[in-house]
């Protein structure tokens, strides 16, 4: 049976071998995990199909291919039997005069070794051939280092690296104070979904300050206890997100998407949270009926989210359909960012940092400036979608319900 790369998520197009936990002729059991993947936003492991052995591999690890690319193939014991008799009958001679239609013993245990053998001397990953024949290069020239010395991608590579070294050297000289690193595959995929993002959509930005003084009073007041209850810290977000739910249900059209010359407006409020991977790159997790969960109930939700993102634990689910994104650099200390659009949707909230800076108060009596927790909200929408007007009146109800909420109702 043929295992093919599996279809992890409606988005998701390709995938990258991370690592085989088998090689060609090992015996696997139904459920045994084969290999590791990765995709732009998961990684994964693979199952054996059937139980059986492992007969080929057709995609090396690192290299990155479709979905429903054939990655390997178990056979079950039966036609591996079978396989082996035929294979000992076209390599094993008998003696002159001597004619059998059985094999013998030793023939039949040496079998699956002189499958194995053949398959690895034939059978070459479509990475290598490809690289055999880009460099023009002979097949027996190249020592392998894989089962039986199998040839591998990486000893082609090597091969390739020892002929550069010993041809003369250039004029050109690199400076060796730069350095080169390559963009990973959730670094290509991320950077393709951004400029598809600015070429899609007409990106406009506009921001409001917050006074943050009614949340620091509820969160400041219960710090303490929930981190040694929960043993992580209560953060601004989850506040503004409960924030963002409320004033989503008064303009409703930032949480919909672009159709075919109309706009689909949703009626499920998904918050995608964007989520830094230790400078590895970054996902965005999704919390599906955001706008029914209460802040203790957010918080909770999206630290389950980071762990399990960091963790490379998150399911395809977790990664889609969400209807409106926060994006969170204020822990860095940023004063506003602007984010670019996650595709399809219109919207994105950018959060910065929450610092205490003069602030007027108003008042009846007269105005005066005091000290307050001031922080940013940078609001990046689609003009095809909506006008700046709206937005703007989106961002004024956003403020409001910050500074005027009474978030003590919310634990």
């Amino acid at each position: 049976m043929k295992v093919l790369m599996p279809q992890l998520g409606e988005t998701v197009t390709d995938g990258t071998i991370v690592a085989w936990h088998k090689h060609i002729g090992d015996t696997v059991e139904k459920g045994e995990v084969l290999l590791d993947i990765e995709t732009d936003k998961i990684s994964t492991e693979i199952e054996a199909p059937v139980s059986g052995v492992l007969v080929s591999i057709d995609v090396t690890e690192g290299e990155t291919v479709d979905v429903g690319t054939v990655l390997a193939e178990v056979a079950e014991v039966a036609e591996v039997a079978e396989d082996s008799v035929a294979a000992v009958d076209e390599t094993v001679e008998p003696a002159e005069g001597i004619k059998s239609d059985t094999p013998s013993k030793n023939a039949m245990s040496d079998a699956p070794a002189a499958i194995s053998r053949l398959s690895r001397g034939e059978n070459l990953s479509p990475a290598v051939r490809r690289l055999v024949t880009e460099h023009n290069l002979k097949i027996n020239d190249i020592d392998g280092s894989g089962r039986d010395g199998r040839v591998t991608r990486q000893n082609v590579l090597d091969h390739i690296a020892g002929l550069d070294s010993s041809a003369p050297p250039t004029q050109a000289k690199q400076d060796e104070r730069t350095e080169r690193i390559a963009f990973n595959r959730m670094r290509k995929v991320t950077a393709a979904h951004m400029v598809k993002s600015k070429a899609t959509s007409p990106h406009v930005l506009q921001t409001i300050d917050a006074d943050f003084s009614a949340i620091d009073r509820s969160r400041l007041s219960r710090k303490a206890q929930w981190k040694a209850t929960t043993g992580y810290s209560l953060s601004y977000l989850p506040y503004i997100a409960r924030a963002v739910c409320k004033a989503i249900a008064d303009f409703p059209l930032v949480n919909s998407t672009v159709g075919d010359e109309e706009l689909i407006v949703h009626s499920r409020i998904n918050l995608a949270i964007a989520i830094d991977l230790n400078f590895d790159g970054l996902v965005a997790a999704v919390t599906r009926d955001a706008n029914d969960l209460s802040v203790s109930e957010l918080a909770e939700r999206f630290n389950d989210l980071v762990m399990r993102a960091r963790a490379k634990e998150l399911q395809p689910d977790d990664l889609q359909g969400g209807t409106y994104t926060l994006s969170n650099p204020g822990p860095f200390g940023t004063l506003f960012t602007a984010p670019i659009i996650n595709q399809p949707q219109v919207a994105i909230l950018s959060m910065d940092a929450v610092k205490k800076r003069p602030h007027v108060i108003e008042s009846d009596s007269g105005d005066a400036i005091a000290i307050r927790p001031v922080g940013i909200l940078a609001h990046s929408f689609d003009h095809r979608a909506i006008d700046g007007a709206y937005s703007a009146a989106f961002l004024q109800r956003l403020q409001s319900i910050i500074q005027k909420a009474d978030w003590d109702s919310e634990f």
